[in-house]
């Protein structure tokens, strides 16, 4: 079952043309990694899907549901603000600097937006926050604030909040690039034990290695255009196109 649909987006700041006639689909239980250097639009690929940015054109459909489409002039137009609402709820983002609330403790960080956003019940997202917290192994910082925390156990606490909110799909955002090497690996770790689980996700990442093991589709994109898209170990220890192979030798 497709969960994500976009097709023909387009985007552009100013003169600079970001995005050039994208069109991608993401498979339920399916994690699907975006490569390429930077400056070729793969955070704004992430930033358009996850309804971040607005598209200048395209269509964007979670579950057959259509979030924006073209009008006969060929821009993109939105779905109304609460139809926008209940897609919105199928997703969650984790971004690259964490992006915590500094004055919340970490499962007040868990807990806001499900309380808050998608009005549930108190007691039962507190239990399912401390359980987020046990499975990612800081179940003894839900009284600490971000600063107390390393880079690689923020962004552990980032994760468990997109979690939190129960997403069909999980998008990431390079969630390494903040960290130093030693911190990348536990990281890495949790978004494996996800794929496990068959948790549907698209990663932005430049970690070659880990989009091969973790990835069933890889998508390589240069210059706001896809260049090659096919089985993540395919792909990687054997690309068809010669800009895919001169980006993936660099990282030998």
């Amino acid at each position: 079952m497709k969960l994500l649909e976009i097709n023909n987006i387009k985007k552009s700041y100013g003169d600079n043309e970001v995005l050039k006639n994208i069109t991608v689909s993401v498979n339920e239980g399916e994690v699907v990694s975006v490569i390429g250097p930077s400056g070729s639009g793969k955070s704004t690929l992430l930033r358009c899907a996850t309804m971040l940015e607005k598209m200048d054109g395209g269509e964007l459909i979670y579950f057959g549901k259509k979030a924006a489409w073209n009008d006969k002039s060929g821009k993109s137009v939105y779905a109304t603000k609460a139809q926008l609402k209940e897609i919105q709820s199928y997703f969650s983002l984790v971004f690259q600097n964490f992006n915590l609330f500094p004055h919340f403790t970490v499962l007040k960080n868990l807990a806001h937006a499900p309380i808050n956003v998608h009005k549930r019940n108190k007691d039962e997202v507190y239990a399912q926050c401390r359980e987020l917290l046990k499975r990612i192994g800081l179940a003894d910082k839900e009284n600490a604030y971000p600063c107390q925390l390393s880079g690689g156990q923020q962004q552990r606490v980032s994760i468990a909040r997109a979690l939190a909110m129960n997403p069909k799909i999980l998008f990431f955002d390079e969630p390494t690039s903040a960290l130093d090497p030693e911190l990348t690996s536990e990281i890495l770790a949790v978004i494996k034990e996800l794929a496990k689980e068959h948790m549907t996700m698209v990663i932005v990442t430049h970690e070659m290695n880990f989009a091969r093991d973790v990835s069933n589709r890889i998508i390589f994109m240069e210059d706001g255009y896809i260049v090659e898209e096919g089985n993540a170990q395919e792909l990687i220890n054997n690309p068809k196109n010669i800009r895919t192979r001169e980006f993936i030798s660099k990282f030998d």
